[in-house]
């Protein structure tokens, strides 16, 4: 990436996915103003959609008065972000590993494994309502 510059925000919605999706966008574009390499924004792109839809579906379990909080900062080197709900949260540790025999079947329960494999770092607040994502992007 080139030209360093520095973005920071910080971004309230409610529990719907097409304010989700509008929010996709707007990093989206910012990584591209960077010129993130494109591989890099396909999987912050997929990360956070999983994370957001995470949020919304299974924290805030949509409803629409329930409050996403998102904040990122993205930089030459790093894009960084958390993503909270106003859910109970969970423990990561109990989501059934979706690679498991018994789970390739079922129709969802995929999108930590995609945020693990997609971004560097991937952390949970102690109450489970609250995730960090970071990824640190690879010099040319």
């Amino acid at each position: 990436m080139s030209d360093f510059e520095t973005s920071a925000l910080e971004i309230t919605i409610p529990s719907d996915t097409s304010e989700a999706r509008r929010v996709q966008d707007v990093l989206e574009q910012g990584l591209q103003n960077l010129k993130a390499p494109d591989k890099d924004v396909f999987c912050i792109r997929l990360a956070l959609e999983e994370a957001l839809v995470n949020a919304i579906k299974h924290g805030n379990q949509m409803e629409i008065t329930k409050k996403v909080i998102i904040k990122y900062t993205l930089d030459a080197d790093v894009f960084e972000i958390m993503i909270s709900d106003e859910g109970p949260g969970f423990d990561p540790n109990d989501v059934p590993d979706p690679t498991d025999i018994e789970n390739l079947e079922r129709p969802c329960g995929r999108g930590l494994m995609l945020m693990r494999h997609y971004m560097t770092e991937v952390n949970y607040n102690s109450t489970g309502n609250s995730v960090r994502m970071k990824k640190v992007f690879k010099k040319a």
